[in-house]
């Protein structure tokens, strides 16, 4: 009855569209009322699980990734990569996926490269390139997606204080995966270039021009250098690294670009905290549903349940894929990790699946489930930011169905690059010497 409970209410808030916070909240103090509880245990879970050290990199990576956003990173990152590839057939498509990533190692978030980059690359797309908008507003929605894989990701930090793996080693595990779901995307850019038969949109940019345009989006291609170069090279922790990230983004916007005015700050700040405390009430609360879980016994009957079925390692990880996707589909990532990591991670590691491999894969699910409808929360990003734009052609036919439609190519591409992240290990762990 507890897991009817629990689990019921939970989905009935979701369908009632009740903040993910409040519904994990909210399903699981009914379920502590049922079976009789001390009430007095919720606000000690909720302080102890938004009280981590570690954790301290989210709201540093939010403020960093907010600023340079404003900074005018965006539209350097697009002049640069269009002067290198531009020039190729459907070459602003191409452009579109690879400065997403680039953005993604900045901002570590999906919505946020969707909205930093969607305004500048969906009309382009649109009007330039000539990809029907459904099809560009998908592209930007499912390329933004990899922003939780590529470093740093917001993502990491979350399974790393769950697991208490090294959010070092997570980050540098992340390249490889994210770069081959970018190859993934960019093949059925190609493929839809054929079938369209859409030709190339501008010349190929001079050596000089190439030349102007990375001096000019430098200072921000170095964040995730400095970033990873640091934690790598034992200059700094993560938690460091994303401090010095606010402080570099920050010198940046204000003294090389300027383009960050002094009083435009207060408002970044708010914006940075209401994003930081969004994330905060839903690790807090979901750190009281996975202690349900796990008083009750949920957690370790799920646990059996997932050996029984799966058997070995193979079949487990089929199941935790199936899981995650169809998981990805109505909850944000951080909710998912601490959901289904609690009673996963254990698994995994009875298994000998490394955990850092696990998390990576586990990661690849959840940014799939990021333009995965109902309730892919990059398409509505997408779908809001057509919606203001007055010169974008045949707009009107950007609705979340029309892009359900279009993003589905590019949903089987990435879950093709997901399975060869789960079946083979080496993609995630090489770079790690393993």
């Amino acid at each position: 009855m507890i897991n009817l409970i629990l689990f019921g209410t939970f989905f009935i808030f979701l369908l009632l569209n009740t903040p993910i916070a409040v519904s994990l909240g909210m399903s699981s103090i009914l379920a502590m009322m049922y079976a009789g509880d001390k009430m007095s245990v919720i606000p000690t879970n909720l302080f102890s699980g938004m009280a981590k050290f570690l954790l301290l990199a989210i709201p540093f990576f939010v403020l960093s990734g907010n600023v340079m956003a404003e900074s005018g990173i965006s539209k350097r990152l697009v002049n640069f990569i269009d002067d290198c590839i531009g020039h190729q057939k459907g070459g602003i498509a191409i452009v579109c996926v690879v400065v997403a990533m680039f953005f993604g190692a900045i901002s570590g978030s999906g919505p946020a490269t969707v909205a930093a980059l969607g305004i500048i690359l969906i009309p382009a797309m649109v009007n330039q390139g000539r990809f029907s908008a459904p099809f560009a507003s998908s592209l930007m929605a499912s390329a933004s997606s990899i922003a939780i894989v590529i470093p740093p990701s917001i993502a990491f930090v979350v399974y790393a204080s769950i697991t208490g793996v090294s959010v070092g080693e997570m980050f540098m595990a992340g390249i490889v995966p994210g770069i081959m779901m970018g190859l993934a995307l960019i093949a059925i850019v190609i493929v839809e270039v054929r079938r369209k038969g859409i030709q190339a949109s501008r010349e190929r940019a001079t050596w000089g021009a190439r030349a102007k345009s990375f001096g000019s989006a430098a200072w921000g291609l170095m964040v995730p250098v400095i970033i990873l170069g640091g934690i790598y090279g034992g200059i700094f922790t993560p938690t460091e690294a994303a401090a010095v990230s606010v402080v570099y983004s920050l010198l940046v916007g204000l003294l090389v670009y300027r383009e960050v005015k002094w009083k435009q700050l207060v408002k970044i700040l708010v914006d940075s905290g209401k994003t930081t405390g969004g994330i905060m009430l839903i690790i807090g609360a979901a750190t009281l549903f996975s202690f349900v879980c796990t008083k009750h016994g949920i957690s370790k009957a799920a646990q059996a349940l997932l050996l029984n079925v799966a058997g070995n390692k193979y079949m487990f990880l089929l199941v935790v894929n199936v899981i995650f996707l169809i998981a990805g589909c109505f909850v944000d990532a951080n909710s998912a990790m601490y959901i289904f990591i609690p009673i996963m991670y254990p698994v995994a590691t009875k298994l000998g699946i490394d955990p850092i491999h696990f998390g990576i894969l586990s990661t690849v699910n959840l940014a799939i489930g990021q333009v995965t409808p109902p309730v892919g929360v990059n398409l509505f990003v997408a779908i809001g930011i057509c919606d203001k734009m007055k010169d974008l052609r045949d707009k009107t036919k950007v609705t979340i169905a029309s892009m359900s439609k279009a993003v589905w190519p590019m949903i089987i591409s990435c879950v093709v690059a997901l399975l060869l992240i789960t079946y083979v290990p080496w993609f995630s762990l090489f770079i790690l010497g393993r």
